[in-house]
């Protein structure tokens, strides 16, 4: 199953959902990300968020549009992000996307950024990604992995979460490197590249946000 999460985050950010819209491909939007949907002609099949950030016509509009509208009290312990998220973890599926957490307010872009963690905590099987027109963005823990070129997406980047990083090792990219220990704040590792159609990984402890990009 694939699981589709639009938030509110600024539409010219936003890749073309067509290309994610696959058949049986669950919709999920979250606050103002449920009008950018409905805009779309996509319909969410459940709706989270205290919709603060729309108006009153645009309210009505989604409430007589969305099956199962699930609405909170704006004074909450968890983000509507958090909400859909969890809800989206528990149904168990291979892949999370989650559109529209980029960009505008950057307290919103580091919580999402952070909000990867909760699939890790939860051992979760599913790939989660936040995706918007320029880059990709994923959490990994230890282990051994492949990426793909992606033409569109040259640079990618591995940025520390945690306070360190051990024995990261990069082969297929452009500046290699052999168990290599990097710490929180380090730019070591921006703007790598590969330099044939795939590049492996590696790494024994911490936690690496990767990034995938292009200009």
């Amino acid at each position: 199953m694939i699981i589709n999460i639009l938030a509110g985050g600024p539409e010219d950010l936003l890749p073309d959902l067509t290309e994610y819209n696959e058949k049986n491909t669950v919709w999920v939007g979250v606050d103002r990300g449920v009008f950018h949907l409905l805009k779309r002609k996509i319909s969410p099949n459940i709706a989270f968020g205290d919709f603060d950030s729309v108006s009153s016509l645009e309210l009505e509009y989604i409430e007589n549009s969305v099956s199962e509208l699930r609405r909170f009290k704006p004074e909450k312990n968890e983000t509507d992000m958090e909400l859909a998220l969890n809800w989206a973890l528990d149904q168990d599926p291979k892949t999370i996307h989650i559109f529209g957490a980029t960009g505008g307010r950057l307290d919103h872009l580091l919580a999402n950024i952070q909000l990867l963690m909760v699939s890790l905590n939860k051992k979760s099987q599913a790939e989660v990604s936040l995706i918007d027109r320029n880059n990709i963005v994923f959490l990994r823990s230890p282990g051994i992995y492949t990426l793909t070129k992606i033409e569109a997406m040259k640079y990618i980047s591995f940025v520390p979460l945690t306070l360190d990083v051990n024995n990261l090792t990069l082969e297929g990219f452009k500046y290699p490197l052999t168990n290599h220990h990097i710490s929180l704040g380090s730019t070591l590792c921006i703007s790598n590249e590969l330099i044939s159609d795939y590049g492996t990984f590696s790494f024994s402890e911490g936690i690496l946000i990767v990034i995938r990009s292009h200009d």
